[in-house]
């Protein structure tokens, strides 16, 4: 890991693996719950509708996802396929956990995808940060945003 400061921000780099390629950024959305794709997403908004989820009524449309990884059946790729097709999938997909349901989802998804990080994403990422995403050479880039002095 390498960290750079300067007066207005703090980047943290990020080694993994490759998933799916391309390269994407955007503002981060991060969970430490698991995302059931068939029934714990609306595939129209890209919002997490599942009952108890943290991020439930939040949409990822756009943004850099961060979270552990898949949970439930199969459904998983039917329903980020989906949100690829209605253009409210994710800019990129960080996970920490992978399945064969994850991989089939990033994969239909088409969004960058890595996984097998050297630090973990969800120590490193808060929602908010900017993130930079080159599945291609299986780097993270986070920008931190600015937190304000309480």
């Amino acid at each position: 890991m390498s960290t750079t400061t300067d007066a207005t921000a703090k980047t943290i780099v990020l080694q993994g693996r490759c998933v799916v390629p391309g390269r994407a950024e955007g503002e981060a959305l991060v969970t430490r719950d698991r995302i059931s794709g068939w029934g714990g997403i609306d595939s129209r908004t890209g919002t997490i509708v599942e009952t108890r989820h943290e991020l439930r009524g939040i949409s990822f449309a756009g943004k850099v996802l961060v979270f552990p990884g898949a949970k439930g059946s199969s459904g998983w790729s039917n329903a980020f396929h989906l949100t690829r097709v209605l253009g409210v999938a994710p800019a990129a997909l960080l996970f920490n956990e992978m399945t064969t349901k994850i991989a089939l989802g990033a994969v239909v998804t088409r969004a960058p995808a890595l996984t097998d990080f050297d630090r973990d994403p969800l120590a490193c990422i808060e929602t908010g940060d900017w993130v930079r995403v080159d599945a291609d050479a299986g780097v993270v880039e986070i920008i931190k945003r600015q937190r304000s002095q309480a």
